[in-house]
């Protein structure tokens, strides 16, 4: 059996374990306290860049993101939610710059969290973040990396993905903001743009796998729910 079809196996295994635990169930959420962390996501196209470079990819890739979530405060259903790692990866079949554009997304939850806590995690990003994301396929748990050094930023999951992004030079997306092209996929106030040295897709489960090197097509900062 090969890796990507072993992988797809699991994915069905973990979605039947993840509606069998409440994972994926839709709530009615109950009143929270603000939840705030760190968001990083890279794109499958440049964020910043010049307009030609910009319409070259707006009809041409795009299609996926990968991010990730480490909460930092704040709760849902009344489920403390300080100290979760998140990820997740998007994608559609056109831009992601298209708000009509059909999404579906795979997420994961750091092994460390409890039960409640990817619960609560899927249940938030669910009702949040569904315009974005789309249905979610499937609900996975494995150890998640978050690091975050003077917003040098390394990310990764063994057998999902990772991300390793840094600050642009002298916030020049702050300079010049018209050639930023889109907003992150999750609401992040005061965002900023970052340098991706690597961004990839590993698992294969919703999407085929994917690489992204050294470009301007990444958002990072810190969220508020």
């Amino acid at each position: 059996m090969t890796r990507t079809r072993v992988f797809s196996a699991l994915a069905l295994l973990a979605c039947a374990g993840a509606a069998s635990t409440g994972l994926l169930q839709n709530s009615s959420p109950v009143a929270s306290s603000k939840i705030t962390g760190d968001y990083i996501e890279a794109r499958t196209a440049a964020v910043f860049a010049g307009a030609c470079h910009y319409n070259g990819e707006l009809v041409t890739t795009g299609h996926d993101a990968i991010m990730a979530w480490n909460f930092q405060s704040g709760d849902w259903n009344g489920v403390p939610l300080a100290g979760v790692r998140a990820m997740a990866v998007v994608t559609s079949d056109s831009s992601l710059g298209d708000a009509s554009a059909i999404r579906k997304s795979e997420l994961l939850v750091d092994s460390s969290a409890s039960s409640e806590q990817a619960q609560a995690v899927a249940q938030l990003l669910g009702a949040r973040e569904s315009a974005q994301l789309g249905p979610i396929a499937a609900v996975h748990r494995s150890t998640i990396v978050f690091s975050d050094t003077d917003h040098h930023y390394a990310v990764s999951c063994e057998g999902f993905g990772s991300m390793t992004v840094d600050p642009m030079p002298n916030a020049e997306c702050c300079k010049q903001p018209n050639d930023v092209w889109y907003s992150p996929l999750n609401p992040v106030p005061n965002r900023k743009v970052g340098y991706t040295l690597l961004a990839n897709y590993t698992g294969g489960a919703i999407a085929q796998p994917w690489q992204r090197v050294e470009e301007n097509s990444a958002f990072y900062g810190q969220f508020e729910y």
